[in-house]
């Protein structure tokens, strides 16, 4: 065969035809399908798509799930995760690559609602959503209460009869809100917040009636969580029945077992505190009483020691007449006696009077003068006779008195130092001599020291 017809033989494919028959005979063939593998690769991109890997001991295929269908999901998917997918086999044709398209994922061994459940506790109790450093008392006397629950639900019929039997005047404040299905967890947190903003209520419960995990869904949205979260008023989570617990139910501020619980812990029975109050009124009496006895005794006794405030002022103004009869002689008495003293004072007073004081010290001036040059004389002999004994002293230690007597002082040249041992000469030196009259220069020949 020659080579044109060889050619015309073949069937060939382009790169793209090939790619387009094999993604038509894979969709084709496998349209719809379930595959178990393990996460890994997780990729979550800014357009909200899941891009991801599923892999098992032996293979590994890609996967991609979309928005539109992941957004469904009430778990989040992780690395490591073993899940169950629902989707459709197609081919990438830029790349080549086959891949699964995913429609519905749950968690293998678990469902997915619990998984939900599991990861959003711990990401609430690791963000410190349930420290009870963060839960608020309930008002000991609320005046108004708010519900957040279903207005055709039991659970409101039995909120209101318990409070109502209880304390019939308290004020409601009704929510209405679904409490499962679509939407209803974005209800009941708006609801919360609402009721924040409206004045007066004093706290809020919020819950339903009894139902399996996916009727009290609504109470397990992160949602609804922050809103209990951030509320500034108390709230009690009364969801369900004793043997359920919600991720309401350790957001809030105090859990209800039940909605009729929760009434029954918000509202204190009205019989209760009349008879608490009535009880309290008694201690009061009693204790008053038994104060007021021994006080009521001490002011009896006092009383009959009190005598009659007339008879004080009689005798009062009895002794204030005799102080007026006893003034006059009293104040004749007082006046002779600063007299007396007076004339005391002005004696003393001409005693030491400055005009007779200046005449005796002027007689006294007079006579120091006259005696002032006499005194003069005696001192200045005195000084004399005292200048010439230490001058007489003087002269016997000056050092010019011992020259007179043979003695010299000897200097060495050329600084002129005192010489006082002859060790610190040596020959030839030259010395400066002082004698009584005069001074001579002279040169060492030989030097002797003494022992």
């Amino acid at each position: 065969m020659d080579q044109a017809g060889w050619q015309s033989f073949r069937s060939l494919y382009t790169v793209s035809q090939l790619t387009a028959e094999i993604k038509t005979l894979l969709e084709e063939h496998l349209e719809h399908l379930w595959v178990e593998g393990e996460i890994s690769n997780l990729r979550l991109p800014s357009s909200g798509h899941f891009y991801f890997t599923l892999k098992d001991e032996a293979a590994q295929v890609r996967a991609v799930m979309f928005k539109f269908q992941n957004r469904l999901l009430k778990f989040e998917p992780a690395d490591g995760l073993q899940v169950i997918c629902y989707g459709r086999l197609s081919v990438y044709e830029p790349r080549g690559e086959y891949q699964i398209i995913v429609d519905y994922m749950e968690p293998k061994g678990l469902g997915a609602l619990q998984l939900a459940f599991q990861q959003l506790k711990e990401k609430l109790a690791q963000e410190g959503l349930f420290d009870g450093a963060h839960k608020k008392p309930l008002p000991p006397f609320p005046q108004k209460i708010g519900i957040v629950t279903s207005p055709t639900g039991a659970a409101i019929h039995d909120i209101l009869q318990i409070i109502d039997r209880r304390f019939a005047n308290v004020h409601i404040l009704l929510y209405p809100v679904r409490v499962q299905g679509a939407g209803a967890a974005q209800e009941i947190a708006r609801a919360i917040d609402e009721l924040n903003q409206y004045p007066g209520v004093d706290v809020i419960i919020v819950g339903r009636g009894g139902g399996s995990l996916e009727d009290l869904w609504a109470f397990n949205e992160e949602v609804v969580a922050r809103a209990i979260f951030d509320s500034g008023i108390p709230i009690i989570s009364a969801v369900g029945h004793e043997i359920d617990f919600t991720i309401a139910d350790f957001v809030a501020d105090l859990r209800a077992p039940t909605p009729s619980a929760a009434a029954e812990l918000v509202v204190k029975n009205k019989l209760e505190l009349a008879r608490v109050l009535e009880s309290l009124e008694t201690r009061l009496g009693n204790s008053v009483r038994a104060s007021l006895k021994p006080r009521r005794e001490r002011l009896l006794s006092l009383l009959h020691r009190l005598s009659d405030p007339r008879r004080k002022l009689s005798d009062q103004r009895l002794r204030l007449d005799d102080l007026f009869s006893r003034l006059p002689n009293s104040m004749r008495q007082s006046l002779g006696r600063r007299s007396e003293g007076l004339k005391g004072k002005i004696e003393s007073l001409f005693l030491l009077s400055p005009s007779r004081r200046i005449v005796e010290n002027s007689h006294r001036l007079s006579l120091a003068f006259q005696r002032l040059p006499l005194a003069m004389r005696g001192t200045q002999r005195l000084f004399r006779q005292r200048l010439e004994g230490h001058m007489g002293k003087l002269q016997t230690l000056s050092p010019l008195s011992i020259l007179e007597r043979g003695y010299s002082i000897s200097r060495l040249l050329p600084g002129k130092e005192i010489i006082r041992r002859a060790s610190v000469l040596k020959e030839e030196d030259r010395i400066s001599v002082r004698v009584h009259r005069g001074e001579f220069i002279a040169r060492v020949e030989e030097i002797k020291e003494n022992d």
